[in-house]
């Protein structure tokens, strides 16, 4: 198989979507690789290193797309990419299917088979690919939300950590699974007065032994958000239904009753957001400010640390794109249940049902 591995086009995206590692494998098994030059500069990857592994290096993403069977990138298709993507074509990477309907009418159009990582389920329920970037966006959270409280920022001008003799922050986390419990840990290492939310008992009591002691666990309800938020300095979305629309869990007129210059930071953008004012941003333009609170809503935090990001995820991916490579998708999907929930969308067809439920669109149930 020949698989292609563009350059990322999307704002101040960093990561690449296989490093050279990743292409010495695929070759060794008897692929060709195809790599746009500069592919992986963001993340300290030079094209030498591409070369040196087996790839072949090409000058634009048009010649990827076009002499690749399959595609292996980081984020969604670009609007402008859509048109390089033809019927059969396998696409591997993000897609968050249920924050855009003009990218999911978008593939449906092209006809490609879509592998989305954030939907890709093992047998014990959990989500390998997903988990990665969970874990960068949610230390992530801290790290922009801490930023964006200092006053040249319009926020508050809080210290999360305090000093002796003042408060430190109050940080309130709404989801307590791998972002939330990241974002947790990172708040309460600087010393911040920490509440997580969530609304499984058994997760909550889990965190209570696994976390410090100035991290408080709460039970999620719509009562108990609305009167964590109100103490907040720092809110972080953290919520995640795989393959579904975030549910709204803020709604705008919860932010009146908010700290002027308290931040919030919607991990939960990429499915749509958990905070009714949510919209995308971008790393070029991060924040905006309604009813005095500012929102940090960048749908690719990751890519800020792409350096970091990218090994930490193709660690993951990785093995996924040399079993399709080697197998071809439907066997791969028969053989592995990872990328059998990965297929959301397949010779234009919606075949993961949450995604066809977000817009209303027709779901076709996968047929192998």
């Amino acid at each position: 198989m020949i698989v292609g591995v563009p350059r990322e086009i999307k704002d101040h995206e960093y990561r690449v979507g296989m490093v050279p590692a990743g292409v010495h494998a695929l070759v060794e098994a008897g692929h060709k690789v195809l790599v746009e030059v500069g592919a992986g500069l963001g993340s300290g990857i030079l094209d030498d290193d591409y070369e040196a592994a087996g790839g072949k290096l090409v000058a634009t993403a048009k010649e990827v797309f076009d002499g690749a069977d399959m595609i292996v990138k980081v984020k969604e298709p670009q609007p402008v990419e859509y048109g390089m993507i033809r019927r059969g074509q396998i696409v591997y990477t993000y897609f968050h299917y249920a924050a855009s309907r003009e990218l999911t009418e978008g593939m449906v159009k092209t006809g490609a088979v879509t592998v989305a990582y954030e939907t890709m389920e093992d047998k014990r329920g959990t989500l390998p690919l997903l988990t990665p970037m969970s874990e960068v966006a949610g230390r992530m959270s801290i790290q922009e939300g801490a930023k964006y409280l200092e006053r040249p920022t319009e926020g508050r001008g809080i210290l999360l950590g305090g000093v002796p003799g003042v408060e430190p922050g109050n940080v309130v986390i709404i989801g307590g699974g791998v972002v939330g419990t990241n974002a947790a840990k990172m708040a309460a290492g600087i010393g911040a007065k920490v509440t997580i939310l969530d609304v499984s008992l058994d997760r909550l009591r889990y965190l209570d032994d696994v976390l410090p002691p100035n991290v408080h666990e709460l039970y999620s309800n719509a009562y108990n958000i609305r009167e964590a938020i109100r103490q907040a300095d720092l809110v972080v979305g953290a919520v995640l239904i795989p393959g579904a629309k975030a549910p709204s869990l803020i709604r705008r007129e919860d932010l009146q009753h908010m700290k002027q210059g308290a931040v919030i930071v919607d991990v939960a953008v990429d499915q749509g957001g958990c905070v009714e004012t949510t919209r995308p941003t971008t790393h070029s333009n991060p924040t905006y400010i309604i009813d005095g609170v500012v929102h940090y809503c960048v749908a690719n935090m990751p890519g800020a640390v792409g350096r970091t990001s990218t090994f930490a995820l193709t660690n993951a991916t990785s093995r996924f794109a040399i079993e399709i490579a080697k197998l071809g998708w439907k066997e791969a999907a028969k053989k592995h249940i990872e990328v059998r929930t990965g297929l959301n969308v397949v010779d234009g067809k919606i075949t993961y049902k949450a995604v066809a439920d977000a817009f209303g669109m027709e779901y076709t149930p996968l047929v192998l």
